[in-house]
């Protein structure tokens, strides 16, 4: 049987705790005891950006389908949550049922970015699980890694017993089999890395040696007989509806909160500089009714307002035309707007913008990547700038206000002129709104590049961190304020990407003295300091620099014995007509280019037929009615709901959002606001301060028509709400004309209070007056509180107290009686356990 941490009396001390308390919609619910292989998958990153990796979400519900495996899910705790944690003596544990990581019988790690990297030794220290391979014996879960960092993960291959290359969905089935059978068998652990190495798709470190002269690397030596080499795995076809389950929709907002439905995978434009373009080849495109069937299901099971179309490069769809129109014509009408997060220029057509557009125009991001045709054409980017500013001239024209560009700065070959021309793109691209060009906005966005290995470019030295900030000035300088505005990664976090991105095995023990030195977080901008990295660097003997120089072309390099189907000629061809400006075509529209991956009997490009006379332009190609019915007409409800157990953890946008869509789940008919982005006619009770319980909140939202039952409403409502939510009354409401509302308050405290707190609470009821201090915008303000309260009662280890609260004023929050009156410390009034009882308004006179 498991071992359930608790952390009741951690999360109400932490920013943020529904991070932490899992219970998200279609999250696993299977038992510890019915299940012979248990993972827990970790994205080395917070909640908010792991719950956005489609990956993850892929793996967790294939794993889950099997009866027989189970698959939970942990992030890296932020700062304030690490410290909790080792305060108490506490590790890090699963969400779904607090299972400390160290009872699961492996633990698998995405590699999703290289400043994710000491992310993987707190979740490694906190689980107590020694950091290298090689420090563990058979006790310890294993740890595989997977992801786009996967194809070089030298510098942290130490720490992995094994890591997936390419994709995942049938590998992790095979991996749980060999860790299956070696549970019944009692196979030991090397044993368990030969099983695991016997997979296509898995590299296990441990059986490669990399060999150095000095400070040179030379190459890797295998270690195992007929094991030199690990090809990466390709799965032929993507996955059809059947496969493909609920999405997990978190309560937590994370940085792509939306359903995201993968229409393709892989992309074969073949740009010099992206490894995506190489490392998730050949092109597969799902068919047209098979995504229809995934929107459909996630859509519906969900409650999303938004759909993202996922994939390298959305616009090359062949079949997105009709694609859309059939996502529009069946959502518009639910205000679900569609957006695709990666449009080529060339494919963000005008026959798309009037679909994306009927709900709500969705912003949307083009990438030149450069200033000028000769770069685009050393890229092999395949568009003009006359295909840029068309695109732009159609967005304006169709009501676009807001356009962003995304450049690189570094490119091979770059000069001043290349960096300037960046300039002078946006300028151009924004005359083409005409006479609205005054109230249009082109935000470009840099970024330093990074040469990535497995592509043409991988030989290629990166700009210094000092070239980088001078091309950024300079922009800064040229790039006017009206009407544009500059954005770039922050080129001290690309000197490290550019390291990591291409080094070797002993930038392992760099990763450990860093995270020994305090270093965390380094994808957040408030935490990362490259003159940390630069100080570990300095303790290790290693040399930053070096990684960021030109490779020699004919001599071996860290990642080299990693296979990811595409040959090393053909890069090395590649890398020569980007020299001469040759343009190699795309191989699912001009034929096969020569890659080396394609043997055309199990691996080959899967590209739809594309669909002739689709009406794009036809109605409805316009916004739905943004009103269901006539003014006057709605019908206004108020449901009353009890929050208690973990959702007292949830914020108070946290419940807005969870509302809404439960009501989308509910198929109940809101009524939505007009204008550009409508939203459902939803209010709420006052917020609720997180970390409390209530018995007394409510909302209230508007339909069309009247409900046939309001018994039958109030099932469906709470069916789709989490556990500790419940509603119970639901009514027909007019509007309120109460002034005030009096609010019931119990506390439970840790400890009995003392003489001098219950006197505290006597001279206050004697008092006429209390007056507290408040800081807002810098300025100090008083309020008296004492008018505020109604009742104050205190035994033992409860108080219970009304407060009054006038709307449009400001009040008073139980947490500031606890302290202010009471006499409570912060952390004590934080730990307190209060429920909100009672809740009546009522007109202020009385």
């Amino acid at each position: 049987m498991s071992e359930r941490i608790s952390i009741d009396n951690i999360l109400p001390l932490v920013k943020k705790p529904g991070r932490y308390i899992g219970g998200e919609l279609h999250c696993a619910a299977k038992t510890w005891e019915e299940a012979e292989v248990r993972f827990a998958f970790v994205f080395p990153d917070l909640y908010e950006i792991g719950m956005s990796h489609q990956g993850l979400q892929i793996l967790y519900h294939i794993v889950n389908s099997r009866k027989e495996i189970l698959a939970e899910r942990s992030f890296v705790p932020d700062i304030d949550m690490e410290s909790e944690l080792r305060q108490n003596g506490l590790p890090l544990f699963s969400l779904e049922s607090r299972t400390p990581l160290r009872c699961f019988d492996a633990i698998g790690i995405t590699l999703p970015y290289e400043l994710s990297y000491t992310n993987i030794l707190t979740v490694l220290d906190l689980a107590g699980i020694p950091f290298r391979g090689a420090g563990r014996s058979g006790d310890f879960p294993l740890v595989i890694g997977g992801g786009s960092c996967g194809l070089n993960p030298e510098p942290v291959a130490d720490f992995f017993d094994a890591i997936v290359l390419g994709d995942g969905e049938e590998v992790i089935l095979e991996i749980a089999e060999v860790v299956r059978a070696a549970k019944r068998h009692g196979l030991s652990r090397p044993q368990v890395l030969s099983g695991l190495a016997a997979i296509e798709g898995v590299y296990v470190p441990s059986f490669f040696a990399p060999q150095y002269s000095g400070s040179e690397f030379t190459g890797v030596i295998p270690l195992k007989k007929g094991y030199t080499a690990v090809r990466r795995r390709v799965l032929p076809r993507l996955p059809g509806p059947e496969e493909t389950a609920s999405p997990l929709v978190p309560i937590v907002k994370p940085v792509h909160d939306r359903l995201g439905v993968e229409i393709a995978r892989g992309c074969t434009r073949g740009c010099r500089f992206c490894q995506a373009g190489i490392i998730y080849r050949p092109v597969r495109e799902r068919p047209v009714e098979d995504i229809l069937a995934i929107a459909d299901r996630g859509i519906r099971s969900s409650g999303f307002h938004e759909m993202a179309l996922l994939s390298l490069s959305s616009g090359d769809f062949s079949c997105l035309p009709e694609l859309m129109m059939r996502l529009m014509d069946r959502y518009a009408d639910q205000y679900v707007s569609v957006s695709m997060p990666s449009m080529r220029v060339g494919t963000l057509t005008p026959e798309i913008m009037n679909q994306i557009r009927r709900v709500r125009k969705t912003g949307f991001t083009v990438a030149p990547e450069a200033g000028t045709d000769r770069l685009r054409e050393v890229i092999n980017k395949g568009i003009t700038e006359e295909d840029l500013l068309a695109t732009c001239r159609n967005a304006f024209a169709m009501g676009w206000n807001l356009i962003k560009f995304y450049f690189m700065i570094g490119l091979p070959t770059e000069t001043w002129e290349d960096v300037e021309a960046i300039v002078e793109l946006a300028r151009k691209a924004r005359e083409t709104a005409g006479p609205a060009a005054k109230r249009v906005q082109i935000n470009v966005s840099v970024g330093t590049f990074v040469p990535k290995p497995h592509t043409a470019f991988q030989w290629e030295r990166q700009l210094t961190l000092e070239e980088a900030k001078e091309r950024i000035n300079k922009l800064k300088v040229l790039l006017p304020r009206r009407g544009f505005k500059l954005k770039w990664h922050d080129p001290y976090q690309s000197v490290l990407e550019g390291v990591f991105s291409r080094g070797d095995r002993r930038l392992s023990s760099l990763v450990e003295q860093a995270w020994r030195n305090g270093v965390r977080l380094d994808g957040w901008s408030e935490h990362y300091r490259l003159e940390n990295w630069q100080q570990a660097a300095d303790q290790c003997g290693i040399d930053l620099n070096s990684y960021l120089r030109e490779k020699d072309q004919d001599k071996p390099l860290p990642w080299d014995h990693l296979d990811p189907g595409v040959d090393r000629e053909f890069l090395a061809r590649e890398r020569q007509n980007a020299l001469a400006g040759n343009y190699t075509p795309d191989c699912r529209t001009e034929g096969c280019q020569k890659c080396g991956l394609c043997d055309f009997t199990t691996i080959s490009p899967v590209v739809n037929k594309k669909t002739r006379g689709v009406e794009a332009d036809r109605q409805p190609g316009t916004a739905p009615e943004r009103k269901m019915t006539e003014q006057g007409k709605a019908v206004k409800y108020r449901a009353h709901y009890s929050r208690t157990g973990d959702t007292r953890f949830f914020s108070h946008l946290e419940v807005l959002q969870l509302i809404f869509r439960v009501l989308a789940r509910a198929g109940l008919k809101v009524i939505y606001s007009q204008g550009f982005n409508p939203t459902p006619q939803v209010s709420f009770s006052s917020a609720l301060p997180v970390g409390m319980e209530s018995e007394a909140e409510y909302f209230d939202f508007e339909l069309a028509e009247p409900l046939a039952d309001t018994v039958d409403a109030i099932t469906d409502l709470n069916r789709e709400l989490p556990g500790g939510m419940k509603i119970f009354a639901l009514q027909p409401f007019r509007r309120s004309n109460a002034e005030a509302t009096i609010s019931s308050y119990t506390v439970r405290l840790h400890k009995p209070l003392t003489s001098l707190q219950k006197e505290g609470i006597d001279n206050f009821l004697a008092a006429c007056s209390l007056l507290i201090q408040r800081v807002r915008k810098n300025k100090i303000r008083e309020v008296d509180i004492r008018p505020l309260v109604r009742e104050l009662r205190a035994e033992g280890e409860t108080v219970a107290f009304d407060l009054i609260s006038y709307h449009g004023r400001s009040g008073v929050s139980p947490r500031e009686i606890l302290q202010q009156v009471v006499g409570l410390e912060e952390d004590e009034a934080l730990l307190a356990r209060i429920k909100k009882t009672r809740a009546v308004d009522f007109p202020a006179s009385t």
